[in-house]
């Protein structure tokens, strides 16, 4: 007996994207600028859709690298703001990396949009 065929798998779903939720690296001293500058522009060559840069003046460096390199990004002050903006824009299937210094406890940012305890410590 021949299988039936389902029209809805061949249906395209909405278009999974790549948002990154990044913070700032405290420990580069004085190539901290470049660094940031260099890692919103790498964004781009991994696919990133959307960033959100979380933090002050190396966040900014980070946002504008990514603006550069064509990746649509937003630069917010804190882990809250983001999580606001995340809970705006999240769809289905939207994949979120978020990253930070420790300092910046942005596992903060993945523990409001989980629902989950989070320590942000791995051992």
């Amino acid at each position: 007996m021949p299988e039936q065929k389902d029209d809805r798998a061949a249906e395209p779903g909405p278009k999974t994207r790549r948002i990154a939720v990044l913070g700032e690296m405290l420990e580069l001293g004085d190539e901290a600028a470049k660094a940031h500058w260099d890692l919103g522009v790498s964004t781009a060559e991994y696919g990133v859709d959307f960033l959100i840069g979380v933090g002050d003046e190396l966040a900014k460096q980070t946002t504008l690298g990514a603006a550069h390199a064509g990746v649509e990004a937003a630069l917010v002050r804190d882990n809250e703001t983001a999580t606001a903006l995340l809970e705006k824009i999240l769809r289905p299937g939207d994949i979120v990396l978020v990253k930070g210094s420790r300092g910046g406890m942005r596992w903060q940012i993945a523990q409001a949009l989980t629902g989950k305890e989070i320590t942000g410590i791995l051992s």
